[in-house]
């Protein structure tokens, strides 16, 4: 079974999407974490349209790679810019991969919330949903 790091900056949203997904969807093929170079604690946007998807990342904690009970990794999935260019250093054996996706709080910030506000979560979920489902075969790009 492979293991999967997804990797962001604050280990809010982005990467604990993904997580939540490839548990959801890929437990068969891989076991997977998330970290951030900081720890930002849960968004609660990113739980909520997680939950629409059926999807319950509520149970999940913010963490640093510091903090992770594995620290070897068969693939690090950077998914956002810079996580790639702070990324921690990994064994050899880790491959890395980079798939950027955009920053939901970044871009809803001074947004009120509502419907608006969600709809980029919501984008940014069905994006994340999307590469999830393409894994292992797009770990070969």
């Amino acid at each position: 079974m492979l293991t999967v790091l997804f990797l962001c900056t604050g280990n809010s949203c982005r990467s604990q999407m993904a997580e939540g997904f490839a548990r959801a969807l890929k437990s068969d093929e891989f076991d997977a974490y998330s970290a951030g170079i900081e720890k930002h604690g849960m968004n609660t946007h990113a739980v909520s349209v997680m939950a629409e998807a059926g999807v319950d990342i509520s149970v999940q904690e913010s963490n640093t790679t510091d903090e992770l009970a594995v620290n070897e990794f068969d693939y690090v999935v950077t998914v956002c810019d810079n996580a790639r260019e702070r990324c921690p250093w990994f064994p050899a054996k880790t491959k890395l991969i980079h798939r950027s996706f955009q920053d939901p709080p970044a871009l809803t910030r001074g947004m009120p919330d509502g419907e608006e506000k969600l709809a980029v979560y919501r984008r940014v979920r069905d994006e994340i949903r999307g590469f999830v489902e393409s894994l292992p075969e797009a770990f070969d790009v």
